[in-house]
């Protein structure tokens, strides 16, 4: 099953963060991200101008409210910088790579 076609879980009762192998594994389905601090996956999206980033932003904090699942967000007028990972297991679950997953498909369709 691809990740856009799953739905991020609830996670609020912990549990152990993707090993080193699981995380290389989901790797190769988000393309342009990349691990951070060993613990969290991240990526930066370029567009036009402010405004356009901004769209960008407001689409993915749609998405996020909708899987439940939600990214730090730094934006740096025209570039938007998104950094996942679970605050309840202390690194990378399966949650992080789906949301990156479907981010990588609103960017595609921008």
């Amino acid at each position: 099953m691809n990740l856009t076609d799953k739905k991020c879980e609830p996670c609020e009762m912990g549990g152990e963060p993707l090993k080193k192998d699981e995380v290389d594994f989901y790797m190769k389905d988000v393309p342009e991200w990349e691990v951070k601090e060993g613990k969290k996956i991240g990526r930066k999206f370029k567009h036009k101008d402010f405004s356009e980033a901004m769209a960008f932003v407001n689409k993915v904090a749609d998405l996020a409210e909708e899987e439940g699942h939600h990214p730090d967000f730094i934006i740096h007028y025209n570039e938007v910088e998104l950094v996942l990972w679970t605050h309840a297991v202390g690194g990378l679950s399966v949650n992080d790579f789906i949301m990156a997953a479907k981010i990588n498909g609103l960017a595609n369709s921008c």
